[in-house]
Parts: C-alpha cells; structure tokens; sequence
C-alpha cells in the first residue's frame, strides 16, 4: 500500500475515533470477546456509518483539502476525469414548459456511488399579470425561457464540487432547476391562444423528478430540495410534494427533506403604502393574490385546508405553511432580508437611514424573528443581505460561532440518527442573532441607526453584501 493511501487511512481512522465517536470505543473493545463477535460477524456485510468531523472541525477547510489530494494521488485518472459542470437537460415531456412554450430542463452532475441527491430551485422575483410579465420578458428572458441557457453549469456554494468550499455535499449527485416559470414554482397552467405565457413551476418539478428516477435517483437514500428567495418559498410549496410523487412512484425509503433559504416571506404592513403597479412596488399579499390566479398555482393540500376557498394565497408565507408540512425543512433567513425590504417600501440606497425607517427595520427583524420559534431547524443572521447557499464564500457565515454549512451536517446527521433508530427528529437546532446588523460588527452591539448610516455612507451598496460575510466569521 502506498505512503499516500496509508495517511489517508489515518486521517478517516481519526475522524471515526474523534471525541465521543464510536470510533473511540471500538479501539477500547479488542479482547478475546470482542474478537470472538468479530469473527461471528464477519460473513455479515459491514455497517455503514456517518463520519464524525468533531475532531477536525477547527481546521476543516484543511482538513478536506488534504483529504482532496490524497484521493487525487490515489486515483488520479479517475480524479481529473470528475466532471465540476453540471450538463443541462431539456426536458423530454415538451409539453412541460418555460413561460415563453419553449422547453424547461435541469442541470445535472452525476456522482456515481453517492446515493444523496440535492435538487436546487432557482430563485428570481415572479410576474403576475400581462403587462409585468411583458416587460419581465423583454429585460430578464432567461427566467422565461431556456433558449438561450448555456450547455454547463458551474455549481457554487453547496452545489460546489469543491470540498473546501462545500465540506458535507459535495459528493453528492447535483441537480440545479432554472427558474423559468415565474410563478414562485407554483402553477399548472399550459400556454393556449388564449394565455400568452404558460405557468407551469410545480408541473416542472415533477417532471425533472419523473427523468432523474431513471438516472439513479430510484436508489437514493437522500433527497435534499433545496432554493434560494422564490425558490426557497417553492421548496415549501412543493417538498411534501416531491415526496408523495416519489412514494406513488414505488420509492418510499428515499427520505425526502427541505432546504429553503431567503423564502420565508412575510405578509406584512409596507413602511410605505403604493398602489399595485408591479413586482417592485405591489404588497406581498396582494401581488400573489393576483399572481396565485394568474398562474392557476396549487398549493399542498394539507395547506389549503388551513384556509377559506379563495385565501390559499396564505400558504406562500413560510409560518403559515411550515406547520402544515410532513417533510423535515431547514429554514435559513436574513433577519434583515434585502427582497421584504424591497416590496416593504425601505429602499436603502446609501443615503443616511430615516428614523421611521430605521424603527421599521428593527421592528421587522423582531416580526420574523418570532416568526422561527417555532421552526425545528433555523439558521438566521441578523444581517441585511438577500439569498446564501450558493454563494461561494456560504462557509463564512456564522451564527453564535457555528457556520452555516456546520449546521446543516448537525441536521443531516440528528436526522440520519433519527431515521435509524425510527425516533422524531431531534429539536432545538435554532440559531439566529437578537442584535440587529450584527454581521457588521465583531461583537454584539444595539446596531445603532448612526452605525447603519455610517457603513450605508462608506460602503456602496455592491459591496455591503461581502462586507457582511468578511465580517462574520
């Protein structure tokens, strides 16, 4: 065995015997008994088990480096053969579409012997009348149509490839949808000469579904569904969903989970009453009252039970819909979310805050934040900023000392360790910060308006979003 084969060997052997691992125990249990069961079980095949990171968790980026290269030594062939891209997909079914008729797909990147699976919803506003729709169409095309999508991919933040940017997915099986709907991944409705634009976001879903099925995912232990802004609002809509449509289709040991960042919207007051003229200016409420119809969307079941005939629109906000959901999901939030700012009527544009809008912000962070105690699973940064997961730099952020891409593999793995002892989920994995803009401090402050005011003055507005994740960490 090569030098290079045995540090690896060493390096897992660590990992499986860190601190209060089982690891530790079996090297403790070696005499005479033990060998004995040892030797009864080894016709048996061997039990598969979840690595414990706990003793490299200071030094992971390192940690999985090393590990990186090594494999690369090992198999370097194969190694620089590893596809990074993910290749796009168009649909078979061309009766499923994009807005404009022409035919919806995914990206894909296969991992061959890695039963995980992570769909990702791609997210971008929504369009909920003919005249919005117009012009979204003439400014923002590759969200209504895929003609012009490129042939590859390249996966970012948790669709990374890249261990030291994605330390716990990133050997996973990755599926990347484009938005092309425009209806929050929520209507069912084909083009016709007498619609112009189809709506077809939850019918897409299925059928991406329907083609992975024959590419692997008919062997996948995990399925994480996954999305950023209206695609974290679409995973709320459609998980439960996903795993009805997988359950009819024969496949009920895939368990199927939720990942939706920067979708859990509020339905609340504007700071600044407008009159509905488009995506921008239109209250939450009443631009996917419109849209809901316009769309011909469809929300759960369970959901739309919750509520009057006519008042579905209510299963779009996450803390109305979440309690109502079968499928494990992980909210991840901004207290301080850019987009609610936006249709809220607060338009921070680098000038000094107003004292209105500054109480209206704190107020904000406070609403949504009581909006989560009841979430089993949260990740929320009081920060102002819009959408993570994907982001390449998703490892910076941290909440109360633990990062982002941390508290999902705690998740990940509280659930494995449930399904396998067939117990509830485990509770209580909540993060967020009680300070408002925390991330643009070191230490807990009161985030004073005049603090705001100062970073809003020194920083332009394209760089507050880095600012906060340098800061962060």
């Amino acid at each position: 065995m090569g030098t290079a084969a045995v540090h690896l060997l060493l390096l897992l052997g660590l990992l499986h015997a860190g601190p209060g691992g089982e690891g530790r125990k079996g090297w403790r249990r070696r005499g005479p008994a033990a060998r004995e069961r040892g030797e009864a079980a080894a016709a048996a095949p061997a039990e598969s088990f979840p690595l414990d990171f706990t003793a490299v968790e200071g030094n992971m980026d390192s940690f999985m480096a090393q590990v990186k290269s090594l494999a690369q030594s090992l198999y370097p062939c194969s190694a620089q053969a590893l596809p990074h891209d993910l290749r796009l997909h168009l649909l078979h079914n061309a009766s499923v579409t994009c807005n404009d008729g022409s035919p919806a797909g995914y990206y894909l990147k296969e991992s061959k012997g890695s039963r995980r699976w992570l769909l990702f919803l791609e997210g971008g506003w929504y369009c909920f009348n003919r005249e919005n729709c117009d012009t979204r169409y003439d400014t923002m095309r590759r969200l209504m149509s895929s003609k012009e999508w490129p042939a590859t991919r390249v996966g970012t933040g948790i669709l990374s490839s890249q261990p030291e940017e994605n330390p716990h997915w990133w050997n996973a099986n990755m599926v990347f949808i484009p938005y092309c709907s425009s209806d929050v991944w929520s209507g069912a409705s084909s083009k016709t000469e007498k619609n112009e634009y189809a709506f077809m976001g939850a019918l897409i879903i299925q059928e991406v579904i329907k083609e992975l099925v024959g590419k692997g995912l008919s062997t996948a232990k995990v399925l994480l569904l996954a999305g950023s802004s209206a695609g974290g609002t679409g995973v709320l809509l459609n998980v439960d969903r996903v795993a009805e449509q997988l359950e009819e289709m024969g496949y009920q040991g895939i368990q199927v989970r939720g990942l939706a960042d920067s979708g859990w919207f509020l339905d609340n007051k504007q700071y600044r009453r407008t009159d509905c003229i488009d995506t921008i200016t239109c209250a939450p409420t009443e631009a996917i009252r419109r849209g809901i119809r316009y769309w011909n969307g469809i929300v759960p079941e369970r959901c739309k039970l919750q509520f009057k005939e006519g008042e579905e629109w209510n299963c779009f906000f996450g803390y109305k819909i979440y309690p109502t959901l079968r499928c494990p999901v992980f909210v991840v939030q901004w207290l301080f979310d850019e987009a609610q700012l936006t249709v809220d009527n607060v338009h921070l544009t680098g000038q000094p805050v107003q004292e209105g809008q500054w109480l209206y912000i704190q107020n904000l962070g406070r609403e949504l934040r009581n909006t989560l105690k009841d979430v089993t699973a949260s990740f929320a940064p009081a920060c102002l900023s819009h959408e993570i997961i994907t982001r390449n730099h998703w490892t910076d952020i941290q909440v109360k000392g633990t990062s982002l891409p941390r508290a999902l593999h705690c998740w990940d793995r509280s659930l494995h360790e449930s399904n396998k002892n067939g117990k509830a989920p485990l509770k209580g994995l909540g993060l967020g910060h009680s300070h408002p803009l925390l991330c643009y401090t070191r230490q807990p402050d009161t985030g004073s308006r005049e603090a705001i005011n100062s970073t809003m003055r020194t920083f332009p507005r394209s760089r507050t979003f880095s600012l906060a994740m340098n800061l962060t960490s």
